[in-house]
C-alpha cells in the first residue's frame, strides 16, 4: 500500500464517526418529513442532554480501562429522589418554589454520589472487578428507586421545574419577535405554535459540563493520570500516581454525571421517573463512549468524541421516529455500529503501523 494511500485510510478510520453522522443526516433529511426543522434539531438537543452527562462520566471510567454499569440506575435514584423532596417541600411545606428546586437539585447530586464513592472504593481498595462492583451497585440503585417511588413516577412537582427544564437561550417569532430568556409577550394562541426555540437550556447546561470535564482530562494532570492508568496501571504506580485515590475519584465522577442526567430529566419532563428500563441508559452511554474512539482496554478516548457518538445515536432515534421505522430497529442499528467501532479500532493500528 503506498504511503498515500494508507494515510488516506488512517484519516478516515480517525475520523469515520464524523461521516456517519453526516452520513445519517443526509439519509433521514430524505427519509423523514421536515427533519430539518428548527424542532427536529430541538428535539435532538434536548434527547442529547442526559445521554451526553451520562456517557461524559462513562468515558472518564472506560479511559481508566473500567466499566460503570450502575449509572443508569443511579440516575433513576438520583431523579426518584429529587422529584420527592420537590414535590414535598412545594405541596405539603409549602417552600417557595426556588427553594424546593433548588434543595430537589442538591439532594438528587449528593444522593447519586453515594454509589460512586461505594464502587470507587470497592474496586481501588478491595480490588473487586469493576464489572462486579457496578453491577452490584446495579442492583441496588434499582431496589433503592423502585423503594422510594413505589413503582409510580414522582408528579405533582413545582410548575418551574418544568419551565426551567424545557426553557430556550432565545425565543424567535418569525416578522415579530427575538429575544433572550423570555418568551414574545401577548401572542395570540393562533400563533403560539410558530414560536421558535432557539438552543435548549437542558443541552447548554450538559454542554457546559462536558466542556469543563474535556478540558480537565485533556490538559490537567489529573486527566493525564487518568490516561496513564488506563495504559497501564503498574507504570502508573512505578510513576508515584495515587491509582486509589485517583480510582476512588473517577467512580465519583461518573456517578456524579449520573445524577446530573437525573435531576436534568426531572426538569425536561417535570416527573420523577424510574423503570425497568433504565438499564438501556448505561448500555447507550457506553456505546456513544466507544464509537466516540475509546477504547474498552483503555488509555484512549476523548469527551468529544463521545459527544460526536451521542449525537449519532440521537439522530438515529429521531430519525427512525420520523421516518416510521420500528423502534427495535434502533438498537438494531446501535449494535452494528458500536461492533463496528470495535473492528475499526482493533484494525486502524494494524494500517498505522504496517
Amino acid at each position: 500500500m503506498s504511503l498515500n494511500k494508507r494515510n488516506f485510510w488512517i484519516r478516515l478510520g480517525r475520523n469515520w464517526i464524523f461521516f456517519f453522522l453526516i452520513f445519517l443526516i443526509i439519509v433521514f433529511s430524505f427519509t423523514g418529513k421536515n427533519f430539518f426543522s428548527p424542532r427536529t434539531l430541538n428535539n435532538i438537543l434536548v434527547l442529547s442532554a442526559p445521554s451526553l452527562l451520562l456517557a461524559t462520566g462513562e468515558t472518564f471510567v472506560i479511559i481508566t480501562a473500567g466499566i460503570d454499569l450502575s449509572i443508569g440506575f443511579v440516575r433513576g435514584l438520583s431523579s426518584v429522589s429529587s422529584a420527592i423532596i420537590m414535590r414535598d417541600l412545594y405541596n405539603k411545606l409549602k417552600y417557595p418554589q426556588w427553594i424546593s428546586i433548588s434543595l430537589g437539585i442538591i439532594v438528587g447530586l449528593l444522593v447519586a454520589i453515594i454509589p460512586g464513592i461505594v464502587n470507587g472504593v470497592l474496586v481501588a481498595h478491595y480490588r473487586v472487578p469493576p464489572f462486579i462492583a457496578t453491577l452490584g451497585m446495579y442492583g441496588i440503585a434499582n431496589g433503592l428507586a423502585l423503594k422510594l417511588c413505589g413503582g409510580f413516577p414522582i408528579t405533582f412537582l413545582p410548575p418551574k421545574a418544568g419551565e426551567i427544564g424545557n426553557s430556550f437561550i432565545a425565543y424567535y417569532l418569525p416578522g415579530k419577535y427575538f429575544g433572550f430568556f423570555r418568551k414574545p409577550p401577548n401572542v395570540p394562541a393562533t400563533e403560539v405554535r410558530n414560536i421558535i426555540g432557539i438552543l435548549p437550556f437542558s443541552f447548554i447546561v450538559a454542554l457546559v459540563f462536558a466542556i469543563i470535564f474535556a478540558f480537565i482530562l485533556s490538559k490537567t494532570k489529573f486527566g493525564q493520570h487518568t490516561y496513564a492508568i488506563g495504559g497501564n496501571m503498574d507504570a502508573a504506580i512505578r510513576a508515584g500516581i495515587n491509582v486509589k485515590r485517583h480510582l476512588i475519584w473517577i467512580y465519583t465522577i461518573s456517578a456524579f454525571f449520573a445524577g446530573l442526567a437525573g435531576v436534568l430529566s426531572v426538569l425536561i419532563f417535570s416527573v420523577g421517573n424510574f423503570t425497568q428500563f433504565a438499564a438501556s441508559y448505561e448500555l447507550f452511554a457506553i456505546a456513544a463512549v466507544v464509537i466516540g474512539g475509546a477504547s474498552l482496554m483503555g488509555g484512549k478516548g476523548s469527551i468529544w468524541g463521545t459527544f460526536v457518538g451521542v449525537l449519532i445515536l440521537s439522530v438515529l432515534e429521531v430519525g427512525f421516529l420520523m421516518s416510521g421505522i420500528l423502534p427495535f430497529y434502533r438498537y438494531i442499528a446501535v449494535g452494528v455500529i458500536l461492533v463496528f467501532a470495535v473492528i475499526i479500532d482493533q484494525t486502524f493500528p494494524e494500517l498505522i503501523y504496517e
